[in-house]
């Protein structure tokens, strides 16, 4: 049984559909599962209560962690560090492999332009605080010899009906609805985007991958990064429409915060837009024979098949 937690979020439901390639048996934990594949298992589950978490895990080979508790800096302070005590100890206890789905929160500010497997640990961020807590607490249980484990890191992501993602909710929903692009301070630094279908492509390989496991991954990204304003002229070239691009500076944004809560949590993420952000995946490319999606098909396709 391989299981996935958080499993109607952006990568899980993708994820559902690459694990068929390994197995047929495959258990859905979220509040509302909803099946992926006719075989899947549904198993609705509150993952902020720990005593779920052990019983969802309980049977489980391997455990994938993609779970997207709201964007909000309490709600992770309160719900991360727990949830993920609560997974640890269940998978020790089931001996089931753990898949941590993670991001590049926990860089240090001056690994941005240049990310790779072994940057420095410093986040320079709360949330990213929060993220290097839980990615500890997994390394640490590994180093002990009590869990099996891999950590397998995403940038920033984008792809079809991806309603988590930067660049779906203010490039391609704003130019379909024939406004201006937005993009935060500063449009011409280049800026590595993970394509969905690739990362959850590639995080069900390294979950059935024996020798992938104890150690840190970078999810394979297409490494000809594009500046935001290069990546918002490719949408707008593939949907037909004006090439229009607002750029947010980080007063605006604080403005916005007072009105839209979500606007609230993104100023301390603003030193990933001020300077160029390159997301090194080499270490995946030469381990693994996969074919990672260009910008220009990853857009494409994301058009294509967006809502």
């Amino acid at each position: 049984m391989q299981t996935i937690l958080g499993a109607n979020g952006t990568i899980g439901s993708v994820l559902a559909k690459e694990l068929l390639a390994y197995t047929n048996k495959i258990r859905l934990v979220s509040r509302n599962p909803r099946k992926v594949n006719d075989s899947d298992e549904l198993f609705p589950a509150d993952l902020t209560n720990p005593a779920n978490v052990d019983q969802v895990i309980e049977g489980s080979d391997v455990v994938y962690v993609v779970v997207g508790f709201d964007y909000k800096l309490k709600v992770w302070e309160d719900n991360w560090p727990k949830f993920m005590r609560a997974a640890i100890d269940a998978c020790i206890k089931y001996k089931s492999r753990l898949v941590f789905f993670d991001n590049v929160y926990m860089y240090d500010i001056s690994e941005i332009p240049h990310m790779t497997e072994e940057s420095l640990i410093n986040p320079p961020s709360k949330k990213g605080v929060v993220r290097k807590q839980i990615a500890q607490m997994i390394m640490d249980e590994v180093k002990a010899g009590k869990l099996m484990a891999l950590i397998a890191r995403s940038a920033d992501f984008y792809g079809p009906d991806n309603n988590k993602s930067f660049v779906n909710e203010t490039v391609y929903k704003n130019l379909k609805k024939g406004m201006r692009a937005n993009w935060f301070i500063n449009a011409d630094r280049k800026h590595s985007f993970t394509y969905t279908p690739d990362a959850a492509r590639a995080t069900a390989l390294l979950g059935n991958t024996t020798d992938a496991y104890n150690t840190v991954w970078h999810l394979p990204t297409d490494k000809n990064t594009l500046t935001g304003r290069q990546f918002v002229g490719l949408f707008s070239k593939e949907m037909k429409v004006s090439n229009k691009l607002f750029v947010m500076p980080l007063w605006m944004i604080k403005l916005a915060g007072i009105f839209v809560p979500i606007m609230k949590e993104m100023p301390e993420m603003m030193y990933q837009y001020d300077r160029d952000y390159f997301f090194d995946s080499s270490k995946f490319e030469k381990r693994f024979d996969f074919k990672i999606t260009t910008y220009e098909e990853g857009v494409k396709f994301t058009v294509q098949h967006s809502s």
